[in-house]
């Protein structure tokens, strides 16, 4: 078995450990940014989501008003035909098919809320990357 002599351009175990720990400091820093990002988009549709379920309890109020006034309305009817409890009942249906759409649309934009799943994925790559098994 012959023995290789050590050339001036081969590194020292001093330089491979400091360019290991910096490649491992920059993959660390890197994963924590794409997690970051992918959070950041999650955030913003849970807050939409958010928001619209938040208008459409707002609109549920106004509706149960309406449709409280409207009943009163019916109740004291004057019998005259198609009279103005007709339009507060109409105005009470178009409120909560207002509110249906919004709960819709909630419920669409909360579903797209995920966890950062490349990011998590990567990460459970970094113990084979440095046995060297990548």
């Amino acid at each position: 078995m012959a023995i290789e002599e050590v050339k001036e351009t081969d590194p020292t175990i001093g330089r491979l450990v400091a360019d290991a720990s910096r490649d491992i400091s920059t993959l660390i820093s890197k994963e924590i940014e794409l997690a970051k990002s992918e959070l950041k988009v999650s955030a913003k549709f849970g807050g939409v989501g958010v928001g619209l379920f938040a208008a459409a309890g707002f609109i549920a109020v106004l509706a149960i008003i309406m449709f409280s006034v409207a009943l009163a309305y019916f109740i004291h009817w004057n019998g005259s035909g198609l009279s103005l409890h007709w339009a507060f009942l109409i105005v009470f249906g178009l409120y909560l098919l207002l509110a249906g759409g919004l709960v819709f649309a909630g419920i669409r934009s909360v579903k797209k809320v995920k966890g950062p799943e490349r990011a998590i994925a990567q990460g459970k790559e970094i113990p084979r990357a440095l046995k060297g098994q990548a």
